[in-house]
């Protein structure tokens, strides 16, 4: 079989072959990124929306990479009544005209929208996000630190040239949010405040003040409508604004987030964009350490008759979400329900083991300054305008989700909802139902203490929807109001394929599966009204198949339910005979847990004979490496390594993801201390059960969470890691964030001896003796796992006289998103192993 490079057989030390000089590493680099580049993510259609045009045919938009072209732009296709093109590619057709895509050069990206891209995780250049008006066809989305809109009439005569939104701010504009009920108005942040433009008079205005601007960063804690690093980090909320979904009255109001973090630490890095020594500051809250603090405020305005804005008021909350919940450390979810009559919230405690549901109602908000909370505990407001409606505790901890839908309820005094919860040890959908206090038929009850009244949720049903040894995913619920039928995502089938499902209202518990096995269904997009279905599928011998299907039923049961076919965004394929396809193995352990693990065996692989092996390690929550999935620029380098003879190992230890909270739960209070149990115990298996690993040699590499458990490998498993690659290393639990930390460690103070044992600064001793048997890599202005990590090892590994490489990225964040430094790394790492191992 031929092998990635210039067609030599690959390096195997043992058997004398040459080995590769830098270019040449740097060769097949370049070379198995050249032909991987193809099914990259870019080119998946991504971000999907629907839009009924007048004429009956439904409108799809997405982002993606179009033929020939390598930034994501904004495309579409349309469909029929009557198409029915299963088997055909839709036609894709450009939104925007192409030599737009210059405006959102990767040149021009500012710090704040660097550090949103770090956060949302984004690998792809251009266009990244837009919002849209289904009603109208107005499209607004960020680029280049600027807004730009355009209005999509539905027919196709032409490309669309967008206009920027005239603004009379400097900074990034980001997080755009069109009016629901007014598309003309478009909210956004810049430089920590909210701020309003009038797409069709132009008009700009600054909602907030939070910011009081020139001053330095301790100089200037609050901000108004972007969360805190630790909300999106950890909490995976980057919007901190939400307008009324509609309004009665004409008043527009949108309620926001306000963030104080004076109480926060500052940190300074190099900076990113500047060659000349500047420093920049960032606000991170070390474990143990305070976090900033939340609450909700109002802004709301009119329109004049000429459109301007006018009458624009601060509103606060009578008394602060810290008074009515003193426990409440997070704001982890806020939104509107569907009558807009109440704002709800979603507080979460420090520890992250008690979270409430609380409704706000509109009256709730006032001018300030608030009332004072008075001695006797009472409030001066009605009874109904703050009530917990549901809420729940754990021992573990609660991963917080995104499944809840509010249902229509005839009864002005319920409050019905679609929840999600682990109360089972496995995240299942519930339908419950509040009674919402003070109300009795409508008529206000006698005010009580608010202990008693308003912090009590009143329950008055509760049922499963679903119930099992398996989780239903906690990113999206869409429900078909008309039919009474939920749709969800869930590994009923197994941990390895995500699949869509559906389950009646009316008839709980009845799952029916739509998807089919085989493949994971791993992005999912319905319509609003639940007719048409767009889902991205793959598996590891399959590259991704983006297909669109249209929805029809008969009755409320989901056995009426039929998918009828439509045709493909992008078609089914196999990848290139070159890129050969991992093996997954299913292993139980000793402690009776069944272990799943992947291996890419060398593209020269002969049977019979053993392979120098690198575990690609993680090991840690929130992740899952090995699944049905074809992730492709995600597994670049295991193509990479395994072209150059390497045998590469992933294995889902104890504590990863999908498996339900006791299985993950196994890290808790002990994390860096129980991992690699699994991961060897498995290795041993595998080596004995395929014969194609080389227990002599084995390199440890991982990034991240999966760095951390490389140095510890290497300390605790000197015997087997013959090497470790450590990327980005957590080096000490008292040096990372908050949210993260302490929801699987506790505390400091509470778990002192967790964290001793799960610092890599402890083991300095354990690490070998000899040369070129550890490589650290880092980049330099990583505001996740910072430098400081590495730089405390290193001074330890000094001190204690240990051998250590180290390479460094000055440019670089916790993501290598520069192509030449992410070809550095991997030659590095090619060189590295071919050198030592």
């Amino acid at each position: 079989m031929d092998n990635c490079g210039e067609g030599r057989d690959s390096y195997v030390s043992q058997n004398g072959t040459r080995k590769k000089t830098w270019s040449e590493l740097r060769g097949v680099v370049s070379d198995l990124r050249r032909r991987l580049a193809g099914v990259s993510a870019g080119s998946v259609p991504a971000s999907i929306t629907f839009r009924s045009l007048p004429d009956g045919r439904m409108r799809i938009y997405f982002l993606s990479t179009p033929p020939h072209g390598w930034e994501t732009t904004l495309l579409y296709v349309d469909i029929g009544h009557s198409d029915n093109a299963n088997g055909y590619k839709l036609n894709w057709q450009s939104l925007i005209e192409a030599n737009f895509q210059s405006l959102s050069s990767v040149s021009r990206l500012s710090r704040e929208e660097q550090l949103l891209w770090e956060r949302k995780r984004l690998a792809t250049w251009g266009i990244t996000s837009y919002e849209i008006h289904p009603e109208s066809g107005k499209l607004v989305f960020p680029a280049a630190s600027s807004l730009y809109q355009c209005v999509d009439n539905g027919s196709t005569p032409g490309l669309l040239f967008p206009s920027e939104l005239r603004m009379s701010t400097t900074g990034a504009k980001l997080c755009p949010q069109i009016c629901p009920w007014d598309h003309a108005l478009v909210a956004h942040t810049c430089a920590g405040d909210l701020h309003l433009s009038h797409s069709i008079t132009g008009s700009s205005v600054r909602l907030t003040y939070a910011k009081k601007g020139g001053r330095s960063l301790a100089d200037d804690p609050l901000m108004a409508g972007t969360p805190s690093y630790v909300m999106q980090e950890e909490f995976t909320r980057f919007i901190g604004y939400w307008w009324q979904p509609k309004s009665t009255d004409g008043i527009y109001r949108i309620v926001y987030e306000e963030v104080d973090e004076s109480d926060v630490k500052i940190f300074c890095f190099p900076s990113s964009t500047s060659n000349s020594g500047e420093i920049e500051e960032f606000r991170f809250p070390r474990a143990g350490t305070s976090n900033a603090r939340s609450n909700l405020k109002m802004v709301q305005f009119k329109l004049s008759e000429t459109v301007q804005v006018i009458d624009i008021e601060i509103l606060e909350l009578q008394y602060p979400l810290h008074i009515m919940f003193p426990w409440m450390e997070y704001v982890v979810r806020v939104g509107w329900t569907p009558d807009a009559q109440y704002v709800w919230v979603q507080l979460l405690d420090r520890r992250q083991q008690r979270l409430e549901l609380v409704l706000l109602s509109v009256d709730n908000f006032c001018e300030p300054p608030p009332n004072v909370y008075n001695s006797e505990n009472h409030f001066a407001l009605s009874s109904a305008s703050v009530q917990v409606i549901y809420s729940q505790t754990s021992n573990i901890w609660i991963n917080v989700n995104d499944l809840l839908y509010f249902l229509p309820s005839d009864d002005p005094t319920e409050v019905k909802f679609i929840w999600g919860s682990e109360e089972t040890g496995f995240r299942h959908l519930y339908l419950v139902t509040s009674s919402i206090a003070g109300l009795t038929s409508g008529v206000e009850e006698p005010l009580d203490r608010m202990d008693n009244v308003f912090l009590q949720p009143r329950v008055i049903s509760k049922i499963a929807l679903t119930k099992g040894n398996w989780e239903v995913l906690g990113r999206n619920l869409w429900v078909d109001e008309t039919n009474s039928i939920a749709y969800f995502s869930g590994l009923r089938e197994g941990p390895l394929e995500q699949h869509v499902y559906a389950v009646s209202l009316r008839r709980p518990l009845e799952i029916r599966l739509l998807t089919r096995p085989g493949y994971s269904y791993n992005s999912v997009y319905f319509n609003k009204q639940c007719t048409m279905l767009v889902a991205v599928y793959s598996s590891i011998k399959t590259l991704p198949t983006c297909q669109v299907f249209r929805i029809s039923q008969s009755d409320w049961t989901v056995e009426s339910i039929t998918l009828t076919p439509v045709g493909y965004l992008l078609e089914p394929s196999a990848p290139d005979s070159e890129l050969f396809a991992p093996e997954i193995y299913t292993h139980k352990i000793k402690s009776g847990e069944t272990i799943f693990a992947m291996i890419f065996k060398p593209h020269n692989y002969q049977p019979g004979k053993k392979y120098p092996t690198i575990l690609n390690v993680y090991g840690g929550p929130e992740v899952q490496l090995v699944s049905n999935t074809f992730k492709g620029m995600r597994h670049l380098r295991m193509h990479m390594l395994a072209a150059q003879g390497y045998s590469v190992v992933l294995i889902d230890s104890r504590g990863s993801q999908y498996r339900g909270l006791m299985f993950e739960s196994y890290l808790q209070r002990r994390m860096g201390t129980v991992e690699l149990i699994d991961q060897v115990e498995v290795l041993h298996w595998l080596a004995d059960t395929t014969g194609c690993i080389d227990m002599s040699r084995v390199a440890i590499h991982g990034w991240s969470y999966g760095g951390y458990l490389s140095l510890m490998g290497l300390t605790q498993y000197p015997d087997i890691f013959k090497l470790a690659i450590a990327g980005a290393p957590v080096t000490s639990w008292n040096l990372y964030d908050t949210g993260y930390t302490e929801r699987y460690m506790d505390l400091p103070e509470n778990n002192p001896q967790g964290y001793a044992t799960g610092s890599v600064l402890n083991y300095i001793n354990k690490f070998p003796e000899e040369e070129n048997r550890l490589l650290i890599i880092h980049g330099l202005i990583d505001e996740n796992v910072h430098f400081f990590h590495t730089s405390q090892l290193i001074n330890a590994l000094v001190k204690a006289g240990k051998p250590y490489e180290l390479q460094v990225y000055p440019n670089e964040r916790h993501s290598l998103r520069n192509v030449d430094a992410s070809k550095h790394y991997e030659t590095t790492v090619l060189s590295f192993l071919q050198n030592h191992l």
